[in-house]
């Protein structure tokens, strides 16, 4: 006697996630376009970052004994060789050393702004594709459900329930697409921005460093 189930389960249709994205129609190519620009940002964003948390940890010690010493020069040198954003910050105090306390805080916070604003780049664009993506998934939806009304519409009484599943299918897979390509842009989002608030701090922290030691009494 056969075995029923065996049957049942060797009839069923198999769907994998190509099957799947194909049924999204257009809609799905720009999701997978939008998916490949924001994992390509959040890995080039994230070597930045990285890149510019870096520090020696005895920059800063070496900065002191090269400013007691009056060797300017040799502390300019060592901060143009770092290249971190700290080190760009402490270069520019160093070089507006003589003038009052007030403008070396000023061109330390300046450049530290600009550090920031290169840190980040291409922030807007990520978060743009968290909230676009879901958006123009919902897109798909509608449209998709247009066009399954407009196939129900056109069979008259002899609706068939696959005359709709391409429809149908568009409307569902497209705001699936949309919310996986949204969460994941936002996670990578805020992901960054903890990144780059880390960085910030350890900025803020040389800087104070830097402030201290011109505010040193003299030997």
């Amino acid at each position: 006697m056969p075995d029923l189930t065996t049957n049942i389960v060797t009839t069923q249709a198999e769907m994998n996630l190509i099957d799947l994205a194909f049924k999204g129609g257009w809609i799905m190519i720009v999701l997978a376009l939008l998916s490949i620009v924001a994992i390509y940002l959040f890995i080039q964003r994230l070597l930045v970052i990285r890149r510019a948390g870096k520090e020696d940890e005895s920059f800063m010690n070496r900065i002191k004994d090269y400013i007691h010493d009056g060797k300017v020069d040799s502390a300019l040198n060592l901060c143009h060789t770092t290249r971190t954003p700290s080190a760009r910050m402490i270069e520019k105090g160093i070089s507006r050393l003589g003038r009052p306390m007030n403008d070396v805080l000023v061109a330390i916070e300046n450049v530290g702004n600009l550090e920031v604003a290169k840190l980040e780049k291409s922030f807007p664009l990520i978060a743009t594709i968290a909230g676009g993506a879901p958006m123009i998934g919902f897109l798909g939806t509608v449209t998709g459900m247009v066009q399954a009304f407009f196939d129900m519409a056109n069979a008259g009484s002899n609706v068939d329930i696959t005359l709709l599943s391409n429809g149908i299918y568009q409307a569902l897979v497209t705001t699936v697409g949309g919310l996986v390509v949204g969460i994941i842009a936002l996670f990578a989002y805020n992901y960054l921005v903890s990144c780059v608030d880390n960085v910030v701090n350890k900025m803020e922290a040389r800087t104070m460093e830097f402030m201290d030691l011109l505010n040193e009494p003299a030997n």
